[in-house]
C-alpha cells in the first residue's frame, strides 16, 4: 500500500475525503457481513437455526462493498499495473500509456454506474425482491451507485493529470 500524505488542498483534498467517506462505510458493511456470517454459523452449529437468508444478506452486502473500496483504490492508484512491455519505455510514453488506461478504467466505471443505476430503477419499478428474506433488491443497487461515480471522477482527474492538463498536488 502507497504511504498515507494529505494533499495541500483542492480537487485531490475533497476526493480523499470522499474516498475515505467510502472506504468507512465499505468498511462498516463488511464488519456487518462477518457478524451476520458469525451469528449465522454459530447458529446452525449449536442450535440448529441459521439466520434465513444469510447468505443473500452477503451477496448483498459483498456488491455494495466493493462498490465501496473501488474509490480508495483507484484514487491511491493502487490497482494492478501490468508494465512488462512498458519499463523500457521513455516516461513520456508511459504518461501517455497510463493516461490511455486510466481513461478507459474511467469509461468502464462510467458505464457500470450508469447501468447500475438504471438497473436500480428498473428492479425498484417492477419491485423485485430478494427469494428468502424479500428484502428490495433496488436498495443495495443504489448504495453501490455513488461508489461507481466516484471512480469515474477520480479517473477523469487521473487521466488529466497523466496528460499534463491539471497538476498534481503532491504533499
Amino acid at each position: 500500500m502507497s504511504q498515507e500524505h494529505t494533499p495541500p488542498s483542492g480537487v485531490d483534498r475533497v476526493l480523499q475525503r470522499l474516498c475515505d467517506a467510502s472506504a468507512t462505510i465499505g468498511g462498516v458493511v463488511l464488519v456487518a457481513i462477518a457478524c451476520v456470517t458469525v451469528v449465522s454459523v454459530i447458529g446452525r452449529a449449536f442450535f440448529s437455526h441459521p439466520i434465513l437468508g444469510d447468505v443473500e444478506l452477503v451477496q448483498l452486502g459483498c456488491a455494495v462493498v466493493v462498490a465501496s473500496f473501488l474509490p480508495y483504490t483507484q484514487f491511491r492508484q493502487a490497482n494492478i499495473i501490468v508494465d512488462f512491455f512498458t519499463t523500457g519505455a521513455s516516461e513520456s510514453t508511459q504518461r501517455k500509456l497510463d493516461a490511455f488506461g486510466t481513461l478507459l478504467y474511467t469509461l468502464v466505471m462510467g458505464l457500470i454506474a450508469w447501468r447500475v443505476a438504471v438497473g436500480g430503477v428498473d428492479i425498484k419499478a417492477n419491485q423485485e425482491t430478494s427469494m428468502l428474506m424479500a428484502l428490495p433488491l433496488w436498495i443495495p443497487y443504489t448504495l453501490m451507485v455513488p461508489g461507481l461515480a466516484l471512480c469515474s471522477v477520480i479517473g477523469c482527474v487521473q487521466t488529466l493529470q497523466h496528460l499534463g492538463w491539471i497538476a498534481k498536488e503532491d504533499a
